[in-house]
């Protein structure tokens, strides 16, 4: 139990990527939690946004081996914000604190929906250069829960992280997924009621997405084939919804696959991020871009990478 937890990679980084705490709203017990990793020149890094239950070190997975390919990459933790407009305003803020004009964007779950919400918010000024949509979602209502979304704010933790729990994988997975599964728990044990219950609220307050507002950014959806708390519909709904986008199938790896499979997740992400190379939006260090190219290539010859 508690592996990745106690893992070296893990403890390094703990002990070697600070975690900043931010405030950018007038209301001062609206924390962002930050962890921002490689090199400061790059303007246009890569954002980590987690699920529900997640909290920013849950990618650290990613930004061990990204900033180790010369990437800046940077991942969340969000404030407890109770509907989407008022977390788009405040990331919005956050991106002007941190002096990033536009970025690039990785959610998972949760995070894909409101990375995607984002998008459209700031459609007239752009402020997100391309999407990884991981375990993603467009439409909130394929949860059911709409009618309960309002009494979110009532219920007791206990209550909560039960509701968050249901959605985890009780059948039987390998090593690697019941690792990251326990990690999971852990992380969602850290998590406060209202951070829960916020997190509940814009998860299936009824909201979904508007394709014609972001249909210019270049989008990867990443899914799994094996069980993971999303539906065959909703999946076939992202790929109507993002006709043109790179498709990156991940044979198994549940619902945190950036945690047992991060080396293809890694990969996906390496693979996105290499159009973007060479332009002003770049999410890498130039001078490490020869050596990155090779290994990603190396790499993408053993992975189906499916393109529409």
């Amino acid at each position: 139990m508690g592996e990745i937890k106690v893992s070296p990679d893990y403890n390094w980084f703990r002990g070697t990527v600070p975690l900043k705490k931010i405030i950018v709203d007038d209301d001062d017990s609206k924390i962002w939690s930050l962890y921002d990793a490689g090199p400061r020149s790059i303007r246009c890094p890569l954002i980590f946004l987690p699920p529900v239950s997640g909290t920013a070190d849950v990618f650290f997975r990613q930004i061990l081996a990204l900033t180790g390919w010369g990437y800046r990459v940077i991942a969340l933790q969000y404030p407890v914000y109770w509907d989407h407009l008022e977390f788009c305003d405040g990331f919005r803020k956050l991106l002007d604190h941190l002096q990033l004009d536009k970025v690039h964007l990785f959610g998972a779950s949760l995070g894909g929906f409101l990375a995607q919400k984002f998008a459209e918010y700031t459609h007239k000024s752009p402020r997100v250069h391309s999407l990884i949509l991981c375990n993603s979602f467009s439409d909130t209502s394929i949860f059911n829960q709409t009618w309960t979304a309002n009494s979110f704010w009532l219920m007791p933790a206990f209550m909560l992280k039960k509701i968050v729990l249901g959605n985890f994988s009780s059948g039987p997975v390998d090593p690697m997924m019941a690792d990251a599964i326990d990690f999971m728990v852990d992380r969602l044990e850290s998590l406060g009621q209202s951070e829960l219950a916020s997190r509940l609220t814009l998860n299936c307050q009824n909201s979904y997405v508007e394709p014609h507002k972001i249909r210019d950014i270049p989008v990867t959806i990443m899914d799994v084939f094996d069980q993971s708390a999303l539906s065959t519909e909703a999946k076939e709904e992202m790929y109507k919804l993002y006709p043109n986008a790179r498709r990156a199938h991940l044979k198994t790896g549940g619902n945190f696959p950036y945690l047992c499979r991060s080396a293809e997740v890694n990969l996906y992400v390496q693979i996105h991020l290499l159009q973007f190379h060479g332009t002003k939006y770049a999410a890498i260090d130039p001078s490490m871009v020869s050596a990155e190219e090779l290994e990603v290539q190396k790499g993408s010859l053993g992975i189906n990478q499916e393109e529409q």
